[in-house]
C-alpha cells in the first residue's frame, strides 16, 4: 500500500497516544474527522496498522534485564511445535525462526541476572530443545522503530492517491518532496 505524509502523521499520533480518539486526531492534524476515520480504516484494512495498543515497558514492570538467545532445536518436533512450547514461558517476548546455525532467535527479559539464569534454565528444560547461546543487552538505543520506515515510504510515494488535497494544511511532501517536518505535539515521543 502506498502511504503519504498524512498517513505517517496518523501513525505517529497513535504510536505516541494509543488511546487518542478520532476527533482529537482531527483537531491536532487540522483535517476532517471523516478523513481521519477513512485513513485509519484504509491503514487497518491494508495491514499497515495491525493493532493500536499501549507500549508496555518491561523494565517498569520489574524486568530490567534483556537478553537475546539463539536456540537450536531437535528437528522432530518442528518449528511450530517448539514455538507452542516456548510460548508457555512468559519472559519470552519475541520468537523468530531464523536461517543459519540456529533455528530460533528469542528476546527474553528477567528481573535480574540470577533470574535470567532461571529463564534460560526453563528454556533449556523445554522438551525438544538443543543448544542455546545468549547475549545480554547492556543498553538499548531504540526498539520497535517503524516511524522512520513509514516516513521513508511516504517520501518515496509523494504522488500517492491518498495525498491531502491541494490547499490542505499538510503539504510537506509536495513541491520537491523534501523531508517531512516533525510535528510538535506536547508529550510526543520522537522515534
Amino acid at each position: 500500500m502506498r502511504i503519504d505524509s498524512l498517513d505517517v502523521s496518523l501513525i505517529e499520533l497513535f504510536t505516541d497516544f494509543p488511546g487518542i480518539g478520532v476527533m482529537e486526531c482531527s483537531k491536532r492534524l487540522g483535517v476532517a474527522r471523516g478523513t481521519v476515520q477513512n485513513r485509519l480504516n484504509r491503514l487497518h484494512d491494508s495491514g499497515v496498522i495491525t493493532r493500536i495498543a499501549p507500549h508496555i515497558d518491561a523494565t517498569a514492570m520489574g524486568y530490567p534485564v534483556t537478553a537475546f538467545c539463539s536456540l537450536q532445536i531437535q528437528q522432530n518436533l518442528g518449528q511450530d511445535g517448539m514455538a507452542e512450547k516456548l510460548a508457555q514461558i512468559p519472559e519470552i517476548l519475541e520468537l523468530h525462526t531464523v536461517s543459519g546455525s540456529s533455528d530460533f532467535l528469542v528476546k527474553i527479559v528477567a528481573r535480574s541476572t540470577a533470574d535470567l539464569q532461571r529463564v534460560l534454565d526453563s528454556i533449556s528444560a523445554t522438551e525438544g530443545m538443543g543448544r542455546s547461546s545468549s547475549t545480554v543487552v547492556l543498553a538499548s538505543h531504540f526498539e520497535n522503530r517503524t516511524i522512520p520506515l513509514a516516513r521513508e515510504a511516504a517520501r518515496r510515494n509523494p504522488e500517492s492517491p491518498g495525498d491531502p488535497a491541494p490547499g490542505s494544511r499538510d503539504t510537506s511532501m509536495r513541491n520537491g518532496g523534501g523531508p517531512t517536518p516533525t510535528r510538535t505535539i506536547p508529550g510526543q515521543n520522537v522515534q
